[in-house]
């Protein structure tokens, strides 16, 4: 029997080494497991940090995803990623060449040990609502769309990097 499959959106980024090259081998991993299919990515862009600010800028995109995975499951996948990429979880919001978050997963409310779905802080950050609205703009979140929380929000400083969405397909 197949599991019925859910859309499922995340968040990436990354500010040390490579995390373009990281989000990429990311996405290339989830697109290739039986259970995960990449239905959509943003483009890049580059991001200042948020919380603890004396750190390299970073780099953020977001994906929609078309899973036949459970959210808890599909936590564990992208952690285990995370690390295949050598993610070391030493401060947080410190620097890292890669992190995955669950931001929406369907129309599931999920309040968990290590697992709060819609993600909790994605509204304060212009990095998530940036790439988010540039792939799900009508997407309603507490009963406004992306867009119009995009719009309530500073986003200066917030720069496209990639002309598509097609910076991950590219080996390198």
């Amino acid at each position: 029997m197949v599991a019925a499959r859910n859309r499922a959106f995340l968040g990436l980024g990354g500010n040390i080494g490579d995390p373009a090259r990281a989000m990429a081998a990311a996405l290339r991993e989830l697109d290739a497991s039986a259970e995960t299919r990449v239905v959509g990515v943003s483009a890049l862009y580059r991001t200042p940090p948020w919380g603890k600010r004396d750190q390299p800028d970073f780099l953020n995109a977001v994906a929609a995803v078309e899973t036949g995975l459970r959210p808890r499951d599909l936590l564990t996948f992208c952690l285990d990623i995370e690390r295949e990429l050598k993610r070391e979880r030493r401060e947080r919001w410190g620097p890292r060449p890669i992190d995955i978050d669950i931001l929406f997963f369907g129309d599931e409310r999920v309040a968990e040990e290590g697992l709060e779905i819609p993600h909790p802080r994605m509204l304060e950050r212009a990095f998530v609502l940036v790439p988010l609205a540039e792939i799900a703009p009508g997407l309603v979140v507490d009963g406004r769309t992306v867009a119009e929380h995009l719009e309530r929000i500073d986003a200066s400083g917030i720069d496209r990097i990639t002309p598509d969405s097609g910076w991950w397909l590219e080996k390198g």
